[in-house]
């Protein structure tokens, strides 16, 4: 608290702290005023009443029309408001026999009322009117109940007249002080409440007297009209209440004279997203007014000023030493109670001095925080000066106008610096109806419970992988949080278990070892190096949205990939070195995948990197996770050319997957022959290399490759119109004819360099895009990368191989349900159709290799069958252990 008189202090001999009575945001549930970011916090949408009242003019058989929401404010009517070069109307409106003047833009919203006379507002200025209510009528003595004139007003609702009641609107008090009328009452409390100084309602509260108020004006003839009208009205961030405006002495800091400095810090600051630093933040500082730092409040930071109570001197203390020095008694703790009654007299100078009664606003504390933390100035000067600004900080996207925003202010206002150099501004978390969280309408499952039921990381890791930290709102889904579970937690922790059980198999412990030949273990150490960087760089840029996508990636490369692709080496008899390299790679790439996850999925990952240790003294490793180094990329390791290689591989499996998929041919089931499309030589050569693999994922007997892609494609163009439309405008249909009808030479150019001249104009690949269809009487699909055409023509032999596959696939479903081992050896009894005997006997080894039988054996009566039926055909097997 020390340290927050100190902050005062400053900003006090700066000239930046000043007393004012002004129009301010009150919460009458908590009897204090709010400042006006934290009044912005919590707009509700709410229905109001909005009526026309009428005002009768002294000089003329004529009435003013005033429309407001806020009856309550009418017994303090001081005057009407009109708009200078807003043009008015005088009407007659027979059914009330009244003559009325208003807006003549609103005139419609009155209906067909003849118009008797038009004139300007200024023609209005300087008219009087009788009061609507009795309560203030002796006003008139200084200035009230005149038609005054403000570039304010609006034809845009209303009536184009505004009643200035000048106590409870910000633009009514200053109109009235330009105007030069001295006029102001204020008949309600802090509370809310009226004062007897309007005995029809007094001890009401303002809101809860509308409609007595209504009726009043009603009774007395001066109601034209009433409506309810569905508004957004600001609430009380604290107790949920509807704030009123009043007019409230209070203590300010003069904000609007650093408004640059402010500016000029906020250029300082890396904003995560960037877009908030310009906008609504640079936007917020850019109109920011003076701060009503003073609360009408028992608890909080007592404001450090006492005034003389005969000569209205004041002083601020802004230590505890000062405060000895000058009262003479030594405090250490700083809340009301212990310097309320301390006072104290300077020499030579009548009365004495005492402190006021209002307590800081709580922001102004928040924004301390980097100097109050360590008790600075007093203590810590070198620690502080090593950490301020701050390094990083993080908040919700409300923040922008709460504790960014006052870190901010007095950070500039003191030191001409930002408190913070980077920011992540998180989205503000919605329920998955989209409305607010509500513990009321339970429109959410606890955290506890979401926790207890799929666990701490997968909640983090969702919220991390979202919205939230580009800023942007997020509904949160619990089916989001199971799907991180199942896409990715599981997955990572399954390739865990599956390299735990085959080392423990083949009693492997991680040891130092050459570097892998095998191709697929390049690449997933080359993948491993680039995710270090990448997650370098953009966490050095504090991008978690991009970070977290990219480790999901690899996860799905280690998982989807590396793992599927190389089960046959880690199934293989014994120990080789191919197999010992693959279980180096794969132990390598998921101890560094722990060191990466650590920050993001804090207890899995620390639980397999302790369980990567497989009891190895001698492997250099930490207790925990967190205690080891983050990873750094190996350079050396990286091969880009491989990695794109293996890229555009999976995206040939994908397509190929694709083909079988649209022709309904199952991946057991081989095909003939595979045919690779590209015009790039070097990538096709580079994806010989991987030939094997793409056999075996698409079960193809033949690969091919072909550079000649119009043998197999058409290439089209399509405009990209959200982008276009916005420059091209009236011409966009013109050049949506023109890109349609590109050819071949054009869109190759446009691929080539990236950019195209049409007709004047430069477009990029983002502004036309390039499609591929397959040529008519070709199989071929295509992701506008790569193409790929499959053969997809069956011949027996061909359909034999895949009833073996479906055979295999049976008997491991077996293994499984009978809970074997996986190096169990087993016997295997059969049954079924002839197509499916004739498959089983022609691959006979392959079946007994890949389940681990012994024997194979035909029984035509089959005792106890387990039904597994193939491609509409009876298979029926049983396996015991061998």
């Amino acid at each position: 608290m020390e340290s927050v008189w100190w902050v005062v202090k400053q900003l006090w001999d700066r000239g930046l702290v000043y007393q004012g009575v002004k129009v301010v945001p009150l919460s009458t549930a908590l009897g204090t005023p709010l400042s006006n970011f934290e009044a912005n916090s919590n707009y509700q949408d709410v229905q109001d009443p909005a009526i026309t009242v009428l005002f009768r003019l002294e000089d003329e058989d004529a009435w003013l029309a005033a429309w407001t929401t806020t009856p309550w404010t009418l017994p303090s009517n001081l005057a009407i408001c009109v708009g200078p070069d807003l043009d008015y109307v005088k009407v007659r409106d027979a059914d009330i026999g009244r003559d009325i003047y208003v807006a003549a833009d609103r005139l419609a919203a009155f209906g067909d009322l003849p118009v008797l006379a038009r004139l300007k507002g200024r023609d209005l200025v300087g008219r009087r009117y009788a009061p609507l209510f009795p309560y203030f009528a002796h006003e008139s003595a200084r200035g009230a109940f005149v038609v005054v004139a403000d570039a304010y007003v609006s034809a845009d609702s209303g009536t184009g007249l505004v009643h200035q009641a000048p106590a409870f609107g910000e633009d009514d008090y200053r109109v009235m002080r330009a105007a030069g009328i001295e006029a102001f009452v204020c008949p309600v409390r802090l509370s809310g409440e009226f004062t007897d100084e309007v005995p029809d309602f007094v001890g009401r509260h303002v809101k809860e007297a509308d409609r007595d108020i209504i009726r009043w004006l009603r009774d007395a003839g001066a109601l034209y009209r009433q409506e309810v009208i569905q508004h957004s009205y600001p609430f009380c961030y604290r107790s949920d209440t509807p704030l009123i405006y009043r007019a409230i002495p209070s203590w300010y800091v003069a904000v609007t004279r650093i408004v640059d400095r402010l500016l000029a810090a906020n250029e300082q600051i890396r904003w995560v997203p960037d877009h908030i630093k310009q906008g609504r933040f640079g936007n917020w500082l850019a109109g920011a007014i003076d701060w009503s730092i003073s609360r009408n409040r028992v608890w909080g930071t007592p404001i450090p000023i006492w005034i003389n109570d005969v000569t209205d001197r004041r002083v601020c203390i802004g230590s505890i030493d000062d405060l000895e020095r000058l009262t003479g008694v030594r405090v250490t703790d700083l809340h009301r109670e212990h310097v309320d009654p301390l006072t104290f007299t300077l020499p030579g100078e009548p009365g004495t001095y005492r402190r006021i009664e209002e307590v800081l606003d709580c922001w102004f504390e928040s924004g301390s925080m980097p100097y109050a933390q360590l008790h600075y100035p007093f203590e810590n000067e070198a620690l502080f000066a090593a950490g301020f600004p701050a390094e990083f900080i993080a908040e919700g996207l409300d923040q922008t106008r709460g504790w960014f925003y006052t870190l901010t202010v007095l950070a500039a206002a003191l030191y001409d610096k930002p408190a913070f150099r980077n920011v992540i501004v998180n989205g503000m978390v919605m329920a998955e109806d989209g409305k607010k969280m509500s513990k009321r309408l339970r429109n959410y499952t606890p955290p506890d419970d979401l926790m207890e039921t799929y666990g701490a990381d997968a909640l983090r890791l969702y919220l991390i992988n979202s919205g939230l930290v580009r800023g942007e709102e997020q509904r949160f889904a619990d089916a989001g949080v199971r799907d991180i579970v199942r896409r990715v937690l599981l997955p990572w922790y399954n390739a865990f278990s599956f390299l735990r059980t085959y080392a423990d198999i083949d009693g492997w412990t991680p040891a130092a070892s050459e570097r892998s030949t095998n191709i697929l273990d390049r690449w997933l150490l080359s993948r491993l190096q680039s995710l270090k960087a990448r997650v370098a760089e953009e966490m050095e840029a504090y991008r978690l949205y991009n970070v977290v996508p990219a480790l999901l990636e690899f996860v799905e490369d280690l998982t989807n990939w590396y793992i599927r692709l190389n089960r046959a080496r880690f199934w293989a008899n014994g120990m080789t070195a191919d197999k010992s390299a693959a279980f180096a790679t794969l132990h390598a790439a998921l101890v560094d995948l722990s060191k990466l996850m650590a920050p993001f999925v804090p207890f899995l990952a620390d639980h397999l990197y302790r369980s990567l240790q497989f009891q190895n003294k001698s492997m250099d490793a930490q207790e925990s996770v967190h205690l080891a180094r983050y990873p750094t990329p190996d350079r050396a390791l990286i091969e880009q050319d491989l990695e794109q290689a293996v890229l555009r591989m999976q995206q040939v499996i994908l397509l190929g997957r694709q083909r079988r998929e649209d022709v309904r041919i199952g991946l057991r089931t081989p095909l003939r022959r595979l045919t690779i499309v590209n015009r790039d030589a070097n990538l096709l050569r580079d994806l010989q290399a991987l030939e094997a693999y793409l056999r075996a994922e698409l079960n193809v007997l033949e690969v091919h490759y072909d550079t000649n892609e119009s043998a197999y494609i058409e290439t089209v163009a399509r405009p990209n119109f959200p982008l276009l439309g916005k420059r091209l405008g009236k011409r966009m249909k013109a050049f949506q004819t023109r890109i349609s009808a590109l050819g071949s030479a054009e869109l190759e150019a446009l691929r080539t360099t990236g950019v195209l001249e049409l007709d004047g104009e430069q477009f990029s690949t983002q502004e036309i895009e390039v499609l591929q269809k397959a040529r008519p009487g070709t199989g071929t699909v295509s992701n506008r990368l790569i193409a790929v055409d499959l053969d997809t023509t069956l011949d027996e032999a061909l359909i034999r191989s895949g009833h073996a596959r479906e055979i295999v696939n049976r008997i491991q479903r077996l293994r499984k349900e009978s809970g074997f081992n996986v190096t169990d050896r087993i016997r295997v009894t059969y049954a079924g159709a002839e197509e499916l005997l004739a498959a089983a006997e022609e691959h006979a080894a392959y079946i007994r290799g890949e389940t681990l039988a012994v024997e194979l054996l035909y029984v035509s009566d089959l005792d106890s069958p387990v039904d597994g039926g193939i491609d509409d055909k009876a298979f029926h097997c049983r396996v015991v252990r061998a």
